[in-house]
């Protein structure tokens, strides 16, 4: 049984969500700002969190920016429909997703369902001893290990995902809406805006500017050469 932690200071946001979530299966648990929201997030260790980014107390950008220290748990984050910066702030410091209010109760079920299924299936589907090898980076898709020179990178569920579908198919130019339904599924019905930043995110970890092509107008390109 997953758990879902919802973190908002509305009750008919969390009543709503845990109504559509519970009759899923889920265990649910809610907090009602930001700083009971961090130690529910410590206590409960949830599988997956749905936060709200205006929170008392703390808010959902410096409970994520904390949490993001010491846990890699999915987050799908709830940002007004009109505050684009909050959603790129958002993503940018650890967001897995967004969802806008007001929102469709059911296209929230489906992001976590998708999200968690993903989770569970990307975690263990590695074939042991798959390994993608290239002159600067070996992907070990079974351990979900990922070496940039012979030194070790710490990459999100999400931002693993991203790099492996690059690399399994070197050379080749991915759209945004190929990567979109390779890591988070055929069922995501988010902006691609989440692509951009999370690859900006693994640029930044593996520390080289040539190993991954941006194609404007189009996609992404792997280009490390094979070993």
């Amino acid at each position: 049984m997953a758990k879902i932690l919802v973190i908002d200071d509305e009750p008919s946001i969390t009543n709503l969500v845990s109504a559509y979530l519970k009759p899923e299966g889920y265990e649910i648990y809610t907090a009602a700002d930001g700083n009971a929201g961090l130690k529910a997030a410590r206590a409960f260790k949830p599988d997956l969190i749905i936060l709200d980014i205006m929170l008392p107390g703390m808010d959902g950008i410096e409970l994520l920016s904390r949490l993001r220290r010491e846990s890699e748990v999915y987050v799908i984050m709830l940002t007004a429909r009109t505050e684009e910066t909050d959603k790129i702030v958002g993503l940018s410091v650890g967001a897995d997703d967004y969802v806008t209010k007001p929102f469709s109760p059911r296209e929230l079920v489906a992001r976590v369902k998708a999200a968690l299924r993903r989770l569970k299936t990307g975690a263990g589907s590695g074939v042991e001893g798959s390994v993608l090898s290239f002159k600067h980076i070996r992907i070990d898709t079974g351990a979900r290990t990922v070496l940039v020179d012979e030194n070790p990178i710490e990459l999100t569920a999400i931002e693993f995902d991203l790099l492996k579908a690059l690399a399994e198919n070197r050379g080749r130019v991915l759209t945004r809406d190929q990567l979109l339904e390779k890591v988070w599924g055929g069922e995501y019905f988010g902006e691609m805006r989440v692509v951009d930043v999370h690859l900006g995110h693994v640029r930044q970890k593996l520390g080289r500017d040539d190993l991954i092509a941006t194609v404007r107008g189009v996609g992404y390109r792997f280009e490390d050469e094979p070993s």
